[in-house]
């Protein structure tokens, strides 16, 4: 049995590993690579691997960078099971649809353009139809029960605390009267972040494969964090300007509504008109609501007494094109939470080429940003940003409050690990590899553990 590395290798988006036990082939996660152009043209390449010879996909959560190229694998072949936690499948079907549409989309404009200059027309990644279809294989699996999924493999899904149902994945695979346990820690959540629990600890492995997004940082506390972006709101205000939050739609989303809630009279919120101007985060928020049973303790017994986290008296949810339109004409008061949260598309571009330019307005980025994407260029301090071929001036404040984030640090993924008894195989995946050389280094001082950093198409032994 083996494993071989084919995705978010040394750098954080495509996500997709594969194991091969006996006659069985599993996927781990098969997600989009996202990034500058010339990645994302890497997704329509054909696979490394025959589709069709694939028994089952393990999909850790719903992030597209985990489960975007799902409905490419239904098309070039591939019928067996997906299997993934109820919520994952839930949100699953926003994303992949939303990706399919946008794909469309994205094609349409892009043709128009090439019929202009006599050249060949080009075919979407995939459509919503194609992704709708992909729905149909997915098959649901709760946290901590054992599913036997073939003969020679049993799984186990533990909570990962990073989005609504995201999984760390437990894999008991036998081949020839030999038993290896292979966790994949999927995405690793942020302890003490607000809504769900925090990753679950466990302690028995043959081999780790672990996330290392944020393996050469440690977040600021959680009251610093909350005490910044609160100065932030309140000090914004004073400017007469807007304040624009891209925010992924699943997960950091749902968190700023949540702690809008909580912080609602000391940040002076009541001064605002908040849109939530996403069709998507919409949708992922009602998903939110419906699986309340698995957030963590005590905000499931707020809950009870004072009703959904996610209400707001001054919230409004800006579902049409129209609606969101008419943002763009607001020069004070409003704070505006829309995709994407890199700013690579969505309607956060639009509120940018109006806002951007505006010495008054401000912009929050709350999320992890890639490299090449427009809102890496401005954590990075970029004067100009091109949007539709346009240069906007960058006169915003550009706010970059540590401590947000939905994945451990340094310290939480070290903790993590540690928590192993035996001291497993340890296998970095997704992150950058400067990132990760700087958490290799810190785990081998600590723990005495040198770990792998898996490179493309790497196959490790178990």
């Amino acid at each position: 049995m083996n494993i071989t590395f084919l995705g978010a290798a040394q750098q954080v988006t495509g996500s997709c590993h594969l194991i091969q036990v006996g006659k069985r082939k599993l996927l781990l996660d098969c997600g989009l690579i996202q990034g500058d152009p010339e990645q994302d043209q890497k997704n329509h390449d054909s696979f490394p691997f025959d589709p069709a010879t694939i028994d089952a996909v393990i999909l850790s959560h719903a992030h597209l960078d985990h489960s975007g190229r799902i409905p490419l694998l239904v098309e070039r072949g591939f019928r067996g099971s997906i299997f993934a936690h109820p919520a994952t499948i839930d949100l699953s079907e926003v994303l992949l649809e939303d990706a399919g549409y946008l794909n469309e989309r994205g094609a349409f404009w892009e043709n128009k353009k090439r019929q202009r200059q006599g050249l060949e027309l080009i075919e979407p990644l995939y459509t919503q139809q194609q992704a709708s279809r992909s729905l149909e294989f997915f098959k649901p699996i709760p946290y901590a029960e054992i599913h036997s999924l073939f003969s020679d493999v049993n799984l186990q899904f533990h909570d990962a605390g990073h989005i609504l149902g995201s999984c760390i994945v437990e894999l008991t695979l036998s081949e020839n009267e030999r038993t290896k346990k292979l966790i994949f820690s999927g995405d690793l959540g942020h302890a003490g972040a607000p809504i769900l629990k925090n990753p679950t600890f466990l302690t028995d492995a043959d081999i780790v494969l672990m996330e290392s997004t944020y393996g050469d940082r440690l977040h600021r506390d959680w009251e610093s964090t909350w005490d910044e972006l609160g100065t932030i709101i309140r000090s914004a205000h004073s400017k007469r300007g807007n304040i624009l939050i891209p925010a992924f739609t699943v997960g950091r989303t749902q968190e700023l509504l949540f702690c809008f809630n909580k912080f609602f009279d000391d940040w002076q919120l009541n001064k605002w008109s908040i849109f939530l101007d996403s069709p998507m985060a919409i949708k992922t928020t009602s998903i939110y609501k419906k699986y309340s049973s698995i957030y963590e303790a005590s905000v499931r017994q707020d809950i009870k007494s004072s009703g959904s986290p996610f209400n707001l008296p001054n919230l409004r949810m800006t579902s049409s094109t129209e609606e969101s339109m008419a943002l763009n004409r607001i020069q004070s008061g409003a704070i505006i939470i829309a995709g994407s949260g890199m700013c690579s598309g969505g309607r956060i571009k639009h509120h940018l080429k109006y806002n951007l330019w505006r010495h008054q307005s401000h912009v929050i980025i709350v999320g992890f940003q890639a490299r090449n994407t427009p809102g890496r260029m401005l954590v990075d301090g970029a004067s100009w940003l091109t949007l539709w071929g346009e240069k906007i001036r960058v006169n915003a404040q550009i706010n970059t409050p540590g401590g947000l984030s939905a994945h451990a640090d340094q310290q939480g993924l070290t903790d993590w690990y540690a928590h192993f008894k035996n001291r497993p195989q340890l296998v970095l995946v997704h992150g950058e590899p400067e990132t990760q050389a700087i958490l290799s280094e810190k785990i081998n001082s600590e723990l005495g553990i040198e770990p792998i950093i898996a490179q493309y198409n790497q196959v490790i032994e178990l």
